[in-house]
């Protein structure tokens, strides 16, 4: 039996505790990822550096999730898919625990270059391989399933680790997220199948991907929209802190508040998306822009603040559900491809998002940081608008 026929025999029965271990996989990931916006401050205090610096720790992460993005899926392409996904599942334990036991920033830096690198490949591969577990009429709940993964990260990586941080320290946070990263891949050592390489696809590069017509305002548009998003989000913490002078009980309620918005808005993403994908890639990125200037005019409102960063977080629960759909339209026979060219872009963004953030916010703040994510928002949602008139690329 060939590749192509282990493959599509391993689709005729849904493998669900495959595709959860897959999504405790993402959980784990994503939440080593966004620790270091929730824990900052104190981080910065330990190093006796400043919080642009110490937020380069996400910036690192971004810059080698981005180049991994380009090469994991043609590097990979002849080596079973489960055993690549299990090496980048120990990365991300062996990554966690390099950054917990650092003894200065350059150790912490290793330990996120090393997260970069299974962040890129995982995120890359994930889709594709998903797909591979069940048949085609459940892959849009296996994915769903899987992006749920993503939204409890961001429920629990943020006020979670905010809170611990402060009561146990921010080392043994890391701690904690290495046990997590420990349970999925034993938890994926179980479940996941034997998946040999699919060798008859056209194997296109993304540089190809991107010069198909339209495809290029498509991704201006993503790292637009994912730029404004984590340049709001790594600086998030302190922006509660100096302008609207929260405490660490309040900031966690609110930090809690946008994960649950943003889990809930994952999965109205689900209804949204089905009766109109164009409209909702639309409508997310401009109320996002929006609720961006309310934050610097309403800066000083603890209460109408936590209702914003909520809305805030609910909307954005729609847009990596919402591209992904997209290129799975767009691509559906470049698939790891694909999912490739899209982790690049969001890796491009959170890179372009955090650093230009950290310049920022040396600069002017907070409040600069939160008026140059809603013009970024803004603009995407013009440059979106522009992409989805590509009919070709879109159909």
């Amino acid at each position: 039996m060939n590749a192509v026929q282990q493959a599509s025999t391993a689709q005729e029965k849904p493998q669900w505790g495959a595709v959860f271990s897959m999504a405790l996989g993402v959980f784990g990931l994503v939440t080593a990822e966004f620790l270091p916006a929730s824990l900052l401050t104190p981080m910065a205090a330990s190093l006796g550096v400043t919080e642009g610096v110490t937020g380069q720790a996400v910036t690192v992460t971004a810059i080698f999730a981005l180049l991994t993005s380009f090469f994991s899926a043609s590097a990979t392409r002849k080596r079973d898919r489960r055993g690549v996904m299990l090496l980048f599942s120990l990365m991300l334990i062996v990554s966690n625990l390099l950054v917990a036991f650092a003894p200065n920033l350059t150790f912490i830096l290793v330990g996120r270059v090393l997260l970069g690198i299974a962040l890129g490949g995982f995120w890359t591969l994930a889709a594709a391989t998903t797909m591979r577990l069940v048949p085609e009429a459940m892959i849009p709940r296996a994915l769903s399933i899987v992006f749920s993964g993503v939204s409890v990260a961001t429920i629990v990586a943020a006020p979670m680790g905010s809170y611990f941080g402060h009561l146990l320290g921010w080392r043994n946070v890391f701690v904690a997220a290495s046990l997590i990263g420990v349970v999925g891949l034993l938890w994926q050592i179980v479940a996941l199948p034997k998946m040999p390489p699919q060798l008859s696809g056209k194997g296109s590069s993304l540089f190809s991907l991107m010069r198909r017509p339209g495809m290029q305002t498509a991704l201006l548009a993503i790292i637009l929209v994912f730029s404004g998003h984590f340049a709001f989000f790594t600086y998030l913490r302190p922006f509660l802190e100096s302008v609207t002078g929260v405490g660490v009980n309040g900031l966690s309620a609110i930090l809690l508040g946008f994960g649950v918005a943003n889990f809930a808005g994952t999965l109205i993403a689900g209804v949204l998306l089905e009766r109109n994908l164009h409209r909702t890639l639309i409508a997310m990125p401009l109320a996002m822009g929006l609720l961006g200037v309310g934050l610097v005019v309403m800066g000083s409102a603890p209460l109408v603040d936590a209702v914003l960063v909520a809305l805030w977080g609910m909307a954005f629960g729609a847009v990596p559900v919402g591209w992904s759909t997209w290129i799975t339209r767009t691509m559906p026979d470049e698939a790891e491809s694909g999912g490739g060219l899209l982790v690049a872009s969001i890796q491009l963004a959170i890179t372009i998002g955090a650093a230009a953030g950290g310049v920022i916010f040396n600069v002017t703040g907070a409040k600069g940081v939160f008026m140059g994510s809603a013009v970024a928002l803004l603009i995407a949602t013009l440059t979106i608008y522009a992409a989805l008139r590509a009919k070709p690329v879109m159909a």
